[in-house]
């Protein structure tokens, strides 16, 4: 409850306390220093190891001096305990960026920055992080680790097509992927002892676009003993992997199904695919089916460039909740994906979208890249932009599109419908002639279509 403001010695206004029973929190590797407002304690700073006893420890003490609310900066990966327990615990929990708790240059130690923090905390200055709920968080620390496993199999790829190289067999030169069922199976005979190009390239499969002539050619190579054992580990580790992969696969569709399972399923049936296609590396069970009853009913692959693992990513990052955002602009401006102006004097100094890490944003610019590609409006709009002031702010244009589009079908269900390729053409070409016609008005002609012989220039 706010409090009237009062004056201090001065005789200046002081700042109204927001949050009387607010503590702050600096967040450390082995331990974590709180402070409490003064009056609540007669030791209003403490310190607390990070040991999860130490940390229960914490929250009996918080709750004894009737703390209701705790601010901490998000430091590496040593704040998520200390959250999710206090959370547990039926605290509110601000998770604040280091950046907007900075203290005045001075002195600087662990006790200070708590205090500080505190006292920010308790005036209403700080700004808490996005964090989506529980469920989501679970379901998105879930979809993070099995990118993580994608990307240590790719580097084993790498691997394989380095000793490959090592033994002059230009594989990748015939096959599109070496992973595939024609690459995998070569390799694989390569492994068991098999050395002759014509009865490797016997291993070709019906759809491979390379001739059994072409592969045998490519598969004349100098083998040594010391490629073929790095070869093969490159493999094993491959295996390994895509084996993690798929065991995390089971552990998100177990999620998918205990979060869809507490809502209603919808009453619309799946609309039909945009494509029936699979990309190589999206996960074996049906995640699309999964994703519509998630978010509620709409069916967000039918927004050009985002497929169903893709947006079930997006989803994971954001939330199902979008009223987080007061507006899609508030939406864009999370992404990064706004112009942060930077004014002074009245002078724009600067409109350069700020750096993020944001995953979501990371995604995004993906889907607006191969949609630059497509027949579609979006595809359009990319490739008009792009041609005017360069793909970099294409990319970024598109990508906020997206996210738009993303906001309102998944916040008020609104359907996306394609208005087609020559939709932002047309609006182009009018915003033109438009233009040349306020211009001719101006200095007193009058603009007309070509081939018009009623009228004329005057």
């Amino acid at each position: 409850m706010m409090t009237k403001n009062k004056r201090d010695k001065s005789g200046s206004a002081a700042l109204p306390i927001v949050h009387r029973h607010a503590a702050g929190l600096d967040v450390g590797s082995t331990f974590h220093v709180v402070a409490v407002p003064e009056d609540a304690d007669d030791e209003p700073v403490r310190t607390f190891k990070s040991f999860t006893a130490d940390l229960h420890r914490l929250a009996d003490w918080l709750a004894e001096v009737g703390i209701t609310t705790i601010a901490m900066e998000s430091t590496s990966v040593y704040w998520i305990p200390v959250f999710e327990i206090l959370e547990t615990r039926g605290f509110e929990v601000v998770l604040v960026n280091a950046r907007d708790a900075k203290n005045v240059p001075g002195r600087k130690s662990d006790v200070n920055d708590a205090q500080w923090i505190r006292q920010l905390h308790a005036y209403g200055l700080l700004r808490g992080s996005f964090r989506p709920h529980e469920r989501i968080v679970a379901l998105r620390a879930y979809l993070r680790h099995r990118e993580r496993l994608v990307d240590y199999a790719a580097s084993h790829i790498q691997h394989m097509q380095k000793s490959l190289m090592q033994m002059n067999l230009q594989l990748h030169h015939v096959v599109s992927d070496v992973t595939g069922i024609t690459g995998m199976t070569i390799i694989r005979a390569i492994l068991e002892g098999e050395r002759t190009p014509s009865k490797l390239a016997e291993f070709r499969d019906v759809r491979c676009k390379a001739s059994i002539a072409t592969i045998a050619e490519a598969l004349t190579g100098n083998y040594r003993d010391e490629h073929v054992f790095a070869l093969r580990q490159a493999v094993e580790l491959y295996d390994f992997y895509s084996a993690k992969i798929e065991d995390c696969d089971r552990e998100v569709e177990r999620c998918l199904r205990s979060l869809n399972d507490q809502r209603e399923a919808p009453k619309s049936a799946l609309p039909k695919a945009r494509s029936k296609s699979r990309p190589k590396h999206e996960p074996g069970f049906e995640v699309r089916g999964a994703l519509y009853t998630l978010v509620g009913g709409v069916d967000l692959t039918q927004i050009h460039g985002l497929g169903p693992y893709s947006a079930l990513r997006i989803v994971a990052e954001c939330g199902t909740d979008m009223s987080r955002w007061r507006t899609a602009k508030h939406f864009t401006s999370w992404l990064t994906l706004a112009p942060g102006n930077k004014i002074s004097g009245g002078k724009v100094l600067s409109s350069r979208t700020r750096r993020s890490a944001n995953r979501a944003t990371v995604l995004l610019r993906i889907a607006a890249v191969g949609v630059g590609r497509s027949s579609t409006a979006l595809g359009a709009f990319f490739r008009r932009l792009a041609a005017r002031v360069g793909k970099a702010k294409a990319v970024t244009a598109t990508a906020r599109k997206i996210a738009v589009i993303f906001y309102n079908t998944l916040r008020y269900g609104a359907a996306y419908v394609d208005p087609g390729v020559d939709y932002y053409e047309a609006r182009y070409q009018r915003r033109t002639v438009d233009n040349l016609r306020r211009r001719a008005e101006a200095l007193g002609f009058r603009l007309v279509a070509a081939g018009d012989a009623s009228t004329g220039v005057s």
